[in-house]
């Protein structure tokens, strides 16, 4: 029987593209469906929630998620990457090194543990954490068959020194910004944030999109170019960054 994506508490976005806004957290994933291959952009904040990511897009796509983009390296987003086994794991370059080193993965549990996550939940997930196979250091196409491509863009450093977009073509066109753009309150800016840099890159997402694009931000509701443009102005005054 096939279910549509309201029916799973997602948000249709364009053909083939949605969006569910996950509880606790309010973190987005992302879902772009191509012929027989699916792309699921961010993973939850715990295996459980990646099974459950994972059977939803799945139902779906009506086939198995393929690909997987990892936005950036925090716990929200990646800790139920261990979930899609089978899968192609793209990532911004250097998460890879990041994720190698014990104290970046202690820093990751803990901040988990700190925002709420059962202490088991986080080991069992970071233990299992995958590093990414695919590293983008520039612009990577991604074929998704049947006509379907998906553009991975390194675009950061900002909100953290490690930050992909992913730009969906289309009528109209949708970009995943991941933490770079947030909704739903202020931006984070944790110890990891790259201030000087984070104006730059939400004019990197603004020349990726255009005006017409959709803009699915790490946590809240689908913005446009104009509510990008003008948090970006903010972020230049509130870390004193000259345009």
């Amino acid at each position: 029987m096939t279910v549509t994506w309201e029916e799973l508490g997602w948000q249709r976005v364009a053909a083939g593209v949605g969006r569910c806004r996950l509880p606790v957290w309010d973190c987005t994933a992302g879902l772009v469906v191509g012929a027989g291959t699916a792309l699921l952009v961010d993973a939850g904040s715990s295996l459980a929630e990646g099974v459950r990511l994972r059977a939803q897009a799945e139902a779906l796509a009506g086939h198995r998620v393929t690909h997987l983009a990892l936005t950036h390296p925090h716990f929200d987003h990646v800790l139920g990457a261990a979930a899609f086994a089978g899968a192609e794991v793209f990532g911004p370059v250097g998460m890879d090194t990041l994720l190698d080193q014990r104290q970046a993965r202690e820093e990751l549990r803990a901040d988990a543990v700190r925002e709420g996550l059962a202490e088991h939940l986080a080991d069992e997930a970071v233990d299992a954490l995958p590093r990414p196979r695919h590293l983008v250091s520039g612009e990577w196409t991604l074929d998704l068959g049947g006509g379907r491509q998906v553009l991975l863009a390194n675009v950061g450093p900002g909100h953290t020194a490690h930050d992909l977009a992913v730009l969906v073509p289309g009528s109209p066109e949708v970009v995943f910004c991941g933490d770079l753009v947030e909704e739903s309150g202020d931006p984070q800016a944790g110890p990891d944030a790259v201030p000087s840099h984070w104006p730059a890159a939400l004019d990197r997402l603004l020349d990726l999109g255009g005006e017409d694009a959709l803009y699915v931000p790490g946590h809240g509701a689908v913005v446009d170019a104009a509510f990008v443009r003008r948090q970006r102005d903010a972020l230049a005054r509130r870390f004193g960054v000259s345009p």
